[in-house]
């Protein structure tokens, strides 16, 4: 049975007219390396903790500003959060197509609260906490290119004609404001769209930025904003002494005008000065470890890297199966073409190798829990191919092997074909990732020994279930999906 909404009654939630009151038990184990009888033996030792936490159930109006907001990514999403609030159908070749959700985790997913007379009932995952509903959104953002999101949004080729037609006069007014453009971070290729720029130092860049999101707020009478990187991948930023090591030197360097600073970063700097949470939803390494410090010290939420979305997805689910059933992959060969301006700039050997360290890394975890299979610094062969095909447009192919050696010296292949539509896959997971680090912001929590209640983390590691590159701080707290129930309150 799904119903749409409920309430707890426990002893470990309270509501009041401002906050949702709950205690958690989070049981864990720990492992202590002691002398018994003379051998030094690995001793595990059950641990809870009892953390409380309240939420604040006022939601606000939020805005989302967006990076690269004529891109495919933008013009995609602020599209499909028009076609749902204005409640738009469409003929495709199939039937009359209705707007939906579908693929967002806090729009389209459910879970498990309990049973009722023997059967299981489940429940919208939005109904866990108050959250901002995505038809209210208000979206701005920058642009190195001045097209308008109506022809942004055919230039894309993502959604369907008759949809394009009904959604042209909500779209054809809303222009990107300026961005950041530096064409040494990016593919040349890129350079015929930057006629949208801001100029000056960088700055003098940041306070723009920090301008724009000031006058946005207060033109759109916004509670909330939160700004999210969806345009090129960057190349990798040399990460030096001196440079963008600390605060003091990364601020220093942008005072400076220092080449090696990227647009991303500066983007993050403004945001963090400005107290905005800002994701990063591309595989370059925007928060330097001076920016990392700075969203600690000024307690701002950051999160990131790169939407995992199509391929690395399906990857992720696969090899945890594979090695967590003790099959052991010794090759994994992943080939993509796609033709969307994400291919295109990734056609540059810079860009694309930001993109390839994130696709390679998401298997290394899952490797190294299993010492039986791979000995320490063993890793499986790991190759990433991406090749820019244009006619394919939006709809990006991926194709993957996958080897593994079975047993007493066996081999099994496994052959993939995914044919994904890339934005149509990443905007449901930008709305994802924009709601759910503006609820993270209403929430704080104290453990027993804590005397006063507090933020999450800055480096917003819920986020990173979400991304191929998980941005995780030394000192996180991540409860496992499975306890989101629990998280909640919502045991009974």
């Amino acid at each position: 049975m799904f119903i749409e909404s409920f309430k707890v009654e426990s002893p470990n939630v309270e509501y009041t007219e401002n906050e949702i009151h709950s205690v958690y038990t989070y049981e864990t184990t720990e492992l202590v390396h002691e002398n018994r009888k003379g051998t030094y033996q690995w001793i595990v030792k059950p641990k809870s903790v009892k953390y409380e936490f309240k939420t604040d159930v006022h939601v606000p109006k939020l805005g989302v500003m967006l990076v690269g907001w004529g891109g495919n990514n933008g013009s995609t999403l602020t599209a499909g959060v028009i076609a749902n609030r204005e409640g738009i159908s469409w003929a495709t070749k199939d039937k009359v197509q209705q707007a939906n959700y579908f693929g967002s985790l806090t729009q389209a997913s459910s879970i498990r609260v309990g049973s009722f007379n023997g059967e299981e009932i489940y429940a919208p995952f939005k109904s866990l906490l108050p959250m901002v509903n995505p038809d209210d959104i208000v979206f701005g953002g920058w642009d190195i290119s001045d097209m308008n999101l109506a022809d942004a949004m055919a230039r894309a080729r993502v959604l369907d004609i008759d949809l394009q037609k009904q959604l042209r006069p909500y779209m054809e007014s809303i222009i990107p404001l300026p961005g950041i453009y530096d064409p040494d971070f990016i593919a040349a290729n890129q350079g015929s769209r930057a006629n949208n720029v801001i100029k000056g130092t960088k700055q003098e860049q940041v306070q723009h930025i920090i301008k724009d999101i000031r006058e946005f707020k207060e033109k759109n009478k916004v509670d909330k904003v939160v700004v999210l990187w969806t345009a090129n991948t960057e190349r990798y930023s040399n990460v030096i002494e001196g440079l963008n090591d600390t605060v003091e030197n990364l601020l220093g360097s942008v005072d400076k005008n220092e080449a090696e600073i990227s647009p991303s970063t500066l983007y993050a700097i403004a945001c963090v000065m400005e107290n905005v949470p800002f994701i990063n939803g591309s595989p370059q390494n925007t928060f330097v470890p001076g920016l990392i410090d700075l969203a600690i010290r000024r307690n701002t939420l950051i999160g990131g890297d790169d939407f995992k979305s199509g391929q690395t997805k399906m990857k992720s689910v696969l090899v945890d199966f594979l090695v967590g059933a003790g099959i052991k992959p010794t090759s994994i060969v992943s080939y993509n073409h796609l033709g969307n301006n994400d291919g295109m700039n990734l056609s540059a050997p810079q860009t694309f190798r930001s993109k390839e360290i994130s696709k390679s890394n998401v298997v290394d975890d899952m490797v190294s829990s299993n010492g039986i299979l791979f000995e320490p610094g063993e890793h499986p062969d790991h190759v990433v191919v991406i090749k820019y095909v244009p006619y394919v447009a939006d709809s990006k192919r991926a194709m993957d092997e996958y080897t593994s050696e079975i047993f007493l010296g066996g081999r099994n292949t496994i052959v993939m074909h995914n044919t994904c539509e890339d934005s149509l896959l990443a905007a449901p997971i930008i709305l994802d990732l924009v709601l759910l680090a503006e609820l993270s912001t209403r929430i704080q929590l104290k453990s027993e020994d804590e005397g006063k209640f507090h933020s999450f983390h800055p480096v917003a590691t819920i986020l990173s279930y979400l991304t191929k590159a998980p941005l995780v701080s030394p000192l996180f707290i991540l409860f496992p999906i499975a306890d989101m129930n629990d998280f909640i309150g919502t045991h009974q």
